[in-house]
């Protein structure tokens, strides 16, 4: 009887034990700073063939924190001992908390076969908190600069969209918001969207209005935790200057995965690889020519590395110039980069100019794409098979070249023009050489008659006077005096035939020329001038004017009512200033 018993014990104990359900969250630390990271690990353990979860991890509530990353693996054993399948889940949790003290965290739920498990909730110590915003001293109540990053877990190299906003209780304070810096660091790379401010928005946090007064992307470059730094903007009054200094961004910066081709170094994004060459004349041998390699997609075009030449003996290859034509998409900056290398071939015959391999990371399907090795085929002439291929008229467009370049008088003999005769003589072509060359003659006499009435009417005259310093620079100014309503015109016209890049070309033209009218080559010196001679209110319009000029340069996105009230303001401001 008692062996039965014990029997029946052991048969209990291995039912328990085949059917055992572990569930326990817990977090790296009691006791943490404002700055620190609360991780929270979730492990599920079933030990058994028939257990099964039927719910994922239903999580507490965690408004108190903000959930910067995620992540879990599922890992399957066998123990040797009770020769069970044990199936372990893992979930971590990084946390970013909102506020200082004592937070409790609840249990998590999970239902395994009809029966719900849950963990013990325990308690976090947060003994600081950073403040989400830096207030400048005077105006801390009424102002304040908040950035936002919606996506804040992206993979290495793969931009996310930050909003800056600037929060008042006063309306009238929004116009004083300028001078927008974007941060800098070496882990991240920050590109500008848009300087142009939203409509203001009256429904704030905490009754306050709100207006956007930059979007940038940024593109972190190392994988981990990474801040994003603060952006600064001054606050400017007639008064007083004061600079206000947003929140700082934390990122979850994801590792790019495994299984990257060799060559592949920092493309993430979708991109394309051509090559060609620019130069249209034949290739020959000891000569240089323009291959190109243009990389053209969207992601981090301007801060990846872009594919090169590979070296050759039958060629020399130099450093190339790079060139961009680049603005901001909406997965990453969009656009085209230019590798411009000169190549001198050093042999006649066929050559195969090839390029680095070349890979990049799609973040969309998450794998690496491998486009390899580019390849330019051409074929190189010696100088002597150049010449065998020329045709008999361009022989004689070279020959009257040279011969152009190398005569140092207008005179010129007619034996030079002369044509050989091999099997008939072009009568036409002597008497065309014999009326250019009385042209050109008859030219060269009237320049000469031309230059000696001008010598003799400087001997008539009678030197004027060296006058005072004011006079002299007032000549000066009437020399480089420039009608200022031609450039407006002109402005005008461009603006209606949507040629932006064209007018903000004109406007730095035209703001030169202004410039030069007071003798002053810098805008900082310009705008002292200003202030001497027509007022501070003058040189603040104008060094406001010249930073909405920037903002509407570079906006990705030109209204035609913008561009109308730009010009507006310019030709009200230059049409004073102007001289």
């Amino acid at each position: 009887m008692q062996q039965k018993l014990i029997y029946i014990l052991f048969i209990f104990a291995s039912v328990i034990s085949y059917g055992q359900v572990n569930l326990f969250m817990e977090s790296d630390k009691a006791e943490y700073n404002g700055k620190d990271i609360v991780n929270l690990t979730i492990i599920l353990e079933l030990n058994g063939v028939d257990l099964e979860p039927q719910t994922r991890f239903q999580l507490p509530d965690l408004s108190k924190f903000t959930i910067i990353g995620s992540g879990s693996v599922t890992n399957t054993l066998i123990d040797p001992a009770t020769n069970t399948l044990v199936t372990q889940k893992v979930s971590r949790i990084a946390l970013e908390p909102k506020k200082k003290g004592k937070i409790k965290i609840g249990s998590v739920l999970v239902t395994v076969n009809n029966k719900i498990y849950k963990t013990e909730p325990f308690d976090v110590n947060i003994k600081d908190v950073v403040e989400k915003r830096s207030l400048a001293t005077n105006i801390s109540s009424e102002m304040y600069l908040n950035m936002e990053i919606e996506d804040r877990e992206v993979y290495q190299d793969q931009p996310t969209v930050a909003v800056l906003r600037v929060y008042s209780k006063n309306m009238d304070n929004f116009r004083k918001v300028k001078d927008v810096r974007l941060p800098r660091q070496d882990n991240i790379n920050v590109h500008p969207i848009s300087f142009t401010k939203s409509e203001i928005d009256p429904s704030g946090a905490g009754n306050m209005a709100s207006q956007i007064v930059a979007v940038f992307m940024v593109f972190p470059n190392e994988a981990g935790y990474v801040d994003v730094p603060s952006v600064s903007a001054s606050v400017s009054s007639y008064s007083n200057k004061n600079k206000i200094v947003s929140n700082r961004v934390k990122l979850n910066v994801k590792k790019l995965p495994e299984g990257s081709p060799e060559y592949f170094k920092n493309a993430v994004g979708n991109f394309s690889v051509n090559v060609y060459n620019a130069s249209k004349d034949k290739i020959e041998v000891e000569k240089p020519i323009n291959v190109i390699i243009k990389v053209s997609g969207e992601g981090n075009l301007p801060d990846m590395y872009l594919p090169k030449i590979v070296s050759s003996p039958d060629y020399e290859v130099f450093s190339p110039k790079i060139t961009s034509k680049v603005a901001p998409g909406t997965t990453g900056m969009k656009g085209e980069i230019f590798a411009n290398y000169v190549v001198i071939p050093k042999k006649a015959g066929p050559i195969s100019i090839q390029t680095e391999p070349f890979a990049f990371f799609d973040p969309a399907s998450r794998e690496y794409v491998d486009l390899g090795q580019k390849t330019l085929a051409l074929n190189a002439f010696s100088h002597d098979q150049i010449l065998e291929s020329r045709t008999t008229v361009e022989k004689v467009n070279e020959y009257t070249n040279t011969l152009l370049e190398t005569v140092n008088t207008p005179v010129l003999k007619t034996t030079t023009f002369k044509v050989k005769e091999k099997s008939k003589f072009h009568w036409n072509i002597l008497l065309t050489n014999i009326a250019i060359l009385i042209g050109l003659f008859i030219v060269y006499l009237l320049f000469k008659t031309w230059q000696k009435k001008r010598a003799l009417v400087r001997e008539t005259t009678s030197p004027k006077p060296l006058g005072s310093v004011a006079e002299t620079e007032r000549e000066i100014r009437e020399t480089l005096k420039t009608d200022i309503n031609d450039y407006f015109s002109y402005l005008e016209n461009l603006k209606d035939n949507g040629d932006y890049e064209k007018f903000f070309d004109t406007l730095e033209e035209m703001d030169l020329e202004v410039r030069k009218q007071y003798l002053q080559s810098s805008s900082d010196d310009f705008r002292i001038r200003l202030e001497s001679d027509k007022g501070s209110s003058v040189a603040e319009e104008y060094r406001n004017l010249s930073q909405r000029i920037q903002m509407e340069k570079y906006s990705p996105l030109k209204s035609a009512e913008g561009m109308e009230e730009l010009l507006k303001a310019v030709v009200n401001l230059y049409s004073r200033i102007s001289k």
